[in-house]
């Protein structure tokens, strides 16, 4: 009974397990380095997204609404850049949004749909409305709301999303129309699809 009763309190113990069994399988990740399955994101500093922001409504004003919107999806800020260089991107892809006619907004992303990588761009283009929209939510239960519920006026020509004073529930609401109205638009084009890619996606904007 004695040599039962030690057996057992020694296989009980926390210290009986000596041996890494994970080492022993090829395919753990013990054995590699799993940084590796992620490819390197390309890192955007604020100067250049504030450079591709003035290429952007350099487009606006010349009317080009369509390769102002792809020039945004296609350079899009991923996590690995600084929060202002995400924040100044988000602005812009929100400006461009606004400025577009509802009336051209399915037409608009059909045709980029249909182009090489379109796919992608309105991947991201779903990943910047939900961003959005996260940060219009954000603002909306504090007394400071940030980008995109408040933007600055720009030279433009176009409305901005800005706050009224004294009515800022008034702006995030519309800050929030645009953005659900986007949302609604991609879906119809990009299917259902799309909303599982952008959830899925280890790249955050």
């Amino acid at each position: 009974m004695s040599v039962i009763r030690e057996h057992t309190q020694a296989t009980l113990s926390d210290a009986w397990r000596t041996i890494n069994i994970d080492a022993l399988q090829e395919d753990s990740s013990v054995n590699f380095d799993t940084s590796t399955l992620h490819p390197p994101l390309p890192e955007a500093s604020e100067p250049e997204v504030r450079q591709l922001a003035g290429q952007v409504r350099q487009l606006l004003r010349g009317g080009d609404a369509e390769g102002a919107l792809r020039g945004c999806l296609e350079s899009p800020v991923y996590s690995n850049s600084s929060e202002l260089a995400r924040d100044a991107h988000l602005q812009t892809v929100i400006e461009v949004l606004q400025s577009i006619k509802a009336s051209d907004m399915t037409p608009m992303l059909q045709r980029i749909y249909a182009s090489p990588g379109g796919s992608e761009c309105l991947d991201v283009l779903m990943k910047y409305l939900y961003k959005g929209m996260a940060a219009t939510s954000t603002a909306s239960g504090s007394s400071a709301p940030r980008t995109p519920t408040r933007m600055t006026p720009q030279q433009t020509g176009f409305s901005q999303i800005g706050a009224r004073p004294g009515a800022p529930t008034e702006s995030t609401g519309a800050a929030m129309s645009v953005l659900l109205s986007w949302h609604e638009k991609v879906v119809e084009v990009a299917g259902l699809g799309c909303i599982g890619r952008v959830m899925t996606d280890w790249r955050r904007v």
